[in-house]
């Protein structure tokens, strides 16, 4: 193979996994509204400093509250599912197009 497949399949790599651990993060971020953590705990912090401004985003574009439930979360996994199932090989298969 050569570099530039490596290099794209390095990429490809990379981003599935860290989308993957994001994609838990917002899922346990979603669990602790319900249980309503220590507010300075540094776990819950950490955890909240990464998904609020995305939720946040998605909270201003999106009209996301139904009933009073908050579905800024389920937006944010479809998106990330999205760009994990489809886009991310999507474009494997255009910079590299026998091997995707």
């Amino acid at each position: 193979m050569s570099p530039w497949v490596n290099l794209v399949f390095f990429f490809d790599r990379l981003l599935q996994g860290l989308l993957y651990l994001y994609f838990w993060v917002v899922i346990i971020a979603a669990v602790l509204t319900w249980i309503e953590p220590n507010p300075y705990n540094p776990i819950v912090r950490f955890i909240y400093g990464v998904t609020e401004p995305v939720f946040e985003w998605v909270r201003d574009h999106i009209p996301v509250f139904f009933g009073g439930i908050d579905f800024s979360p389920f937006v944010v996994i479809i998106a990330i599912e999205f760009v994990r199932e489809w886009l991310i090989p999507t474009v494997v298969h255009v910079l590299v197009p026998g091997f995707a």
